[in-house]
């Protein structure tokens, strides 16, 4: 069955097509997508990992057509970075 395996730098990214055997988890399609070589600064032991924008874990299994997501950490505060949000501007 054929899945992706995406991620992305501010700079760099990369969305792996590949074909992998049915009930393959998340890390299985990761590792035989080539990602870790193409990113080795890529931790699997500390970064989220999703399908469409929800989180799963490694061991999750995978359906055809599904788009795994390796998510970079958060590295500012978002509330920090919206100024700010909810003072009246009266």
């Amino acid at each position: 069955m054929k899945v992706s395996v995406v991620y992305a730098l501010p700079d760099r990214q990369a969305w792996l097509d590949v074909e992998v055997a049915e009930q393959t988890t998340v890390r299985q399609a990761i590792e035989a997508s080539g990602i870790l070589r193409a990113f080795p600064s890529l931790d699997l032991g500390t970064q989220k990992v999703g399908i469409f924008g929800k989180p799963v874990a490694l061991e999750a299994r995978l359906e055809a057509g599904q788009r795994v997501e390796i998510y970079r950490p958060i590295t500012a505060d978002p509330v920090a970075l919206r100024g700010d949000v909810g003072e009246d501007d009266d």
